[in-house]
């Protein structure tokens, strides 16, 4: 199949996930819709809850695995917007955005993660009946907007149980679709949140009883913006710590007792979560409690063959801020797709239909230099590979 149809075919996929509101926790429609498309299209899959998974159609149970993946919920319409959302006017569109109306899709979701979901499914379609040296899995998650337990979670501790992927081995390498400008993420940086308590005794303001709580947090949030991680990476830099929210108090006459504060870190390579909250629980008074320890860093290893694939198709590589569904699998990985992330999360999210052709073009080219620059050893186990 030639790029041009592939290209009509995903961007008019595309406009009908958009019609369709698929807010995290609440995918069911757009998953039947995709699942509708891509039995349209004879891609034989499986859907676990509200996760899409299909694998290639000749699989070699011997061979390694390479995963495509993308997310297709969204997050909740901001405000702003100047179309609907979910319905975009197409005479409005083409004067907002000064275009032909037919080479834009626009709306929620369009962006992030829409064009990796369509682009990926017309790259695995272009592959589908070949017979590859690897096994090839497509799969499009859900909740990664929320980081919920029955997305990619779900989906990577039950890969080998997944009806249809009995003979094929847990992936290897993934390639994972966001917004990059088709520019290769090879590290991200994770997402630690900490809950700080500060405690002191409540008193009356006007006789300067009790210890007050704002004091001991200033302090804490005074020691936690000087603290300097020694590691420092070489692809993402230093750890970034930052004090985003504060609350304390009940009334202006009351020393407050309790000072609650948020802070965000976002970690390298270099730490664990565990590690960075245990080095800042011990340069505070406050009681430090964190969200969640699983949203770990990520980096491409230095010898993986998605790295001589990235550079052979002539892709630029960078270190990404954001997190994505790479932080929930096992595997090696690069993340990259069509769109811009500063489109992400705000009003009139569009992507362009080039933009589209290009991300498809691009994974094409990546899935053919890996396939025809590699030889795997079918005799190794995924764990001796490791």
């Amino acid at each position: 199949m030639d790029i041009h149809t592939l290209t009509e075919s995903a961007a008019e996929m595309l406009r009908g996930m958009v019609a369709i509101p698929s807010e995290s926790f609440h995918e069911e429609k757009v998953c039947s819709y995709i699942s509708e498309t891509l039995e349209a299209r004879g891609i034989r899959h499986t859907r676990i809850k509200n996760n899409i998974i299909a694998a290639n159609l000749c699989p070699a149970p011997s061979a390694p695995t390479l995963m495509l993946c993308a997310h297709m919920d969204t997050v909740p319409v901001c405000d702003g917007y100047d179309i609907d959302p979910y319905n975009p006017d197409r005479e409005q569109v083409g004067e907002i955005f000064g275009c032909e109306p037919s080479e834009i899709v626009c709306g929620l979701g369009s962006n992030d993660d829409g064009g990796s979901v369509v682009s990926l499914c017309a790259a695995f379609q272009y592959y589908y009946g070949e017979k590859l040296p690897v096994n090839l899995v497509l799969v499009l998650s859900s909740e990664e907007e929320r980081s919920g337990p029955d997305g990619m979670s779900l989906v990577w501790e039950h890969f080998s149980e997944i009806p249809g992927l009995e003979n094929v081995r847990k992936p290897e390498w993934a390639i994972v679709g966001e917004p990059t400008e088709m520019k290769a993420a090879t590290s991200e940086r994770g997402l630690l949140v900490i809950d700080g308590t500060a405690e002191g005794v409540s008193g009356h303001a006007a006789r300067g009883e009790g210890v007050n709580a704002i004091y001991i947090a200033l302090e804490d949030i005074r020691r936690l913006r000087e603290y300097e991680f020694s590691r420092i990476s070489p692809r993402m830099g230093k750890v970034r710590l930052s004090v985003t929210q504060i609350d304390a108090g009940t009334a202006h006459n009351v020393i407050p007792d309790k000072c609650r504060f948020v802070v965000d870190i976002r970690p390298t390579e270099m730490y664990s979560n565990a590690e960075i909250l245990e080095n800042l629980r011990e340069i505070c008074q406050s009681s430090l409690a964190a969200r969640n320890l699983k949203n770990r860093s990520s980096a491409t290893r230095d010898d993986s063959p998605l790295l001589d694939s990235i550079s052979a198709a002539g892709i630029g590589t960078f270190s990404s801020p954001t997190t994505s569904d790479w932080i929930r699998i096992g595997c090696d990985a690069v993340k990259i797709g069509p769109g811009k992330s500063e489109r992400s999360h705000k009003k009139n999210e569009f992507i362009t239909k080039k933009e589209i052709s290009d991300g498809i073009n691009g994974y094409i080219a990546i899935l053919k230099h890996f396939f025809d620059n590699r030889k795997f050893d079918y005799g190794d186990t995924l764990e001796q590979r490791h």
